[in-house]
This record gives C-alpha cells, structure tokens and sequence, in this order.
C-alpha cells in the first residue's frame, strides 16, 4: 500500500495520512505547487525546501511535452534530473489544457486534436501518448487523461463526457500497466529514487468527472474505482462553477471513493476552500492561484489578503504576515510595495515565496489539528479572522 491513514477526525471527514511515492513520503493533506514549465515561476528548487517546505510540486504534461519535448526528457533523464527537483512529482494528463483550447479542438474517440498554442502545428494527445508522456517525464504520480466539460453543460454532454473518460481511463490503465517500466527513467535506475522507499512504481490516479450532475459522479467515481487506480482526483472543478457547486461536487464524489486511497481536488483553492475540503475528506491540492496574484502584487495573511501596491502600505514598517518564513521576516510591507510599484523581480519572487510558506503552513497547521482532534475549531477560527467575521 503506498497510502496509510494515521488519524481521523472525531466530528469531519478530516484525516492525517503519509502518501509514500519512490522519491519519498508525503504527509498529507498537503498542498503542491504548480511547476508549470518544469519549476515554479521566479522560484528554484532549494528555495521550494528550504523557505517553502513543498513536499511534491506539479508539472504540467500538455507544456512539457511541446517544450522542451520527449526527446529532450529522454536525454536528461527525466523530469527530476532536468530541474534537479528530487522530490516527488505530479503530472497533470494534459486534459484540462485542452479543455482551455475549446475553439481549437476536435474530440474524439481517439482522442483530442488541437492547434497547440506555440505555433499552432496540429497536434494528437490520445490517452496512450498522455501517459507516455507522464512516463518520459518520471513523475511519481500520473494522472489519467480525460475531458474536463465545460460549465455550465447540458446533462447529456456531461453523461457522454463521462462516458468517454471512463473508456479512455481504461485505456491509461492497460498502457500503465503493459509500459510504464519502459519509459519512466528511475524505474530502470535505482540510483534515482529515494533509498528505502517502499515504492518504486510510477503511481496513477484515475479523475472523477461529471459536471454538476450528483448521479454522474457517483456513476464516475464507481466506475474508477472498479478499474482500479492508486489515487483518485475530483476534476471538472474550479472551471467557472459557483463554490457551492464545488463544494457540491466534493460532496457527490468523495463517499464513493476508497477510505485507504489519496483524495485530490484538482485545481483550487483560497485557504478557506482548502479546509472545507479538508474537513469533507480531501487530502491534496494543487493551484496556480499563490504565485499568479502575487505577481499581481496581493499576499495572503491571516487577516485575509492584502494587496502591497495601495498606498496604506507606504509606511508600513510590518513584514507581510506576523508567521511568515524567518527569511522574509526581515522584508517590510513598504519595501516590498516600494519593489512591486518600481517592478522589481525580487517583489514577485518575495510574495511567491510568502504565498506558498503561507498555504504549506496552512497545510501543516491543518494536520496538528487534526493529530490534536481540534481541527474544527482550528478550521472556525481561522475563518473568523481570514474572512473577518463576527
């Protein structure tokens, strides 16, 4: 097994667990940075650990794959030895890019063929070649490839979308199954995976789709879970849907998955949205969303977001957040903005840096709490003071 339950929470679906990959353990719930190109924007891999503490960061199958191109990854080694990133990682299949090319594309049975977005070449992704991909790349965790519907969608477009995942989940099994040990580099090299990890397999997680519709995840997740997958992700989330129909989608998913599998919501969220997944059994998030509005000059706090460039920061002598890394407690509120406003490099890498430490934090506070069976008060708290209510 290479997901073991430790704690659960006596009054939500909340609980601890240690998610074991061939690059080391992750203690969950926990949160991944999304390393688009390989690494996360502005930031390196020693900054990743050391200010950061990421566990796992995510790398994004669709831009790796037109840049810099199986070719290249083969040549390298991988994915870990071309960015040096020896930690786990997570790739994306590929589908939810897709998804944002709607008027560049045709699907299929086959799969997806698509005007990709650097010089528009025609270009083929069929679940076979997505895991392929995955595999080149060496990530420790896979995703499988699938179509993520538009919101809002009819329900006989969402029942056929699924439909369509559900054979083309079967697909990335069976390829799974017959090549991954051929194509991902550390399984063929011992030397690249961490030493006494109990696991040395490329892992793959099957995605939940369905839309909006509750029968239709439920039909998705029992669909999966029968095929047979080592994790399972909730998708078709955060694509322009109100967060009760995210929350709802959670909800409609999760009690029909396994109790001893990882969960993932894939692509969200604000702090708060993370502990009410956290609390409905949730155990991985990944989201764009601390790096990209830091370089639009907003930092998380435990008061709620600020955004450094307005004029009440000027003379703030404070550093972003009171619990913010040792290392960027020396940085005031006012040179930061001073940065920003001169559009210094250092102030996005800054407020990336205090982003991600801010929601790693999140997740390890998340944890004791849920170690300490107080995770609901943790959780109340906390959105008392974030979201600055009575």
């Amino acid at each position: 097994m290479s997901f073991k339950i430790h704690t659960h929470c006596s009054d939500t679906s909340a609980r601890t667990g240690t998610l074991s990959t061939a690059h080391g353990d992750i203690q969950t719930p926990i949160f991944m940075p999304v390393g688009t190109q390989g690494m996360v924007k502005t930031l390196s891999p020693d900054e990743l650990v050391d200010i950061v503490d990421a566990q796992i960061i995510l790398g994004n199958t669709y831009h790796l794959f037109l840049r810099p191109g199986l070719d290249v990854m083969r040549e390298l080694g991988g994915l870990h030895k071309f960015s040096t990133w020896d930690k786990p990682i997570l790739t994306d299949s590929g589908g939810f890019q897709v998804w944002s090319l709607a008027k560049l594309r045709k699907i299929t049975e086959e799969g997806v063929r698509f005007s990709n977005h650097l010089d528009g070449a025609k270009t083929m992704l069929t679940p076979e070649l997505s895991m392929e991909i995955q595999a080149t790349l060496g990530s420790d965790i896979a995703m499988l490839f699938d179509e993520c519907p538009p919101y809002p969608c009819e329900e006989k477009y969402a029942s056929d979308s699924l439909s369509l995942t559900t054979r083309w989940a079967k697909r990335c099994k069976d390829w799974h199954v017959e090549n991954a040990a051929k194509h991902v580099p550390w399984m063929n090299d011992s030397k690249d995976s961490v030493e006494g990890s109990s696991v040395q397999k490329q892992l793959i997680f099957g995605i939940v789709q369905g839309s909006t519709y509750a029968h239709l995840r439920e039909k998705s997740a029992k669909e999966l879970v029968e095929i047979g997958f080592d994790g399972y992700a909730v998708g078709g989330i955060s694509v322009g849907e109100p967060e009760e129909e995210m929350i709802r989608a959670i909800e409609n998913a999760v009690p029909f998955l396994p109790e001893d599998k990882p969960r993932y919501a894939m692509g969200l969220g604000t702090p708060p949205q993370m502990l009410e997944m956290i609390s409905r059994g949730v155990d991985m998030f990944d989201c764009v969303m601390p790096t990209r509005v830091a370089r639009h000059g907003l930092a998380f706090t435990e008061d709620g977001p600020i955004h450094i460039k307005n004029k009440e920061f000027e003379f703030d002598k404070r550093p972003l957040d009171e619990s913010t890394h040792p290392d960027l407690q020396k940085y005031s509120r006012s040179f930061i903005r001073h940065l920003f406003r001169s559009r210094e490099m250092l102030s996005l890498r800054l407020l990336s840096l205090h982003n991600l430490h801010f929601y790693l934090r999140l997740m390890k506070q998340a944890r004791e709490a849920i170690e300490a069976g107080t995770f609901t008060d943790f959780k109340n708290n906390f959105n008392k003071r974030y979201l600055k209510q009575s």
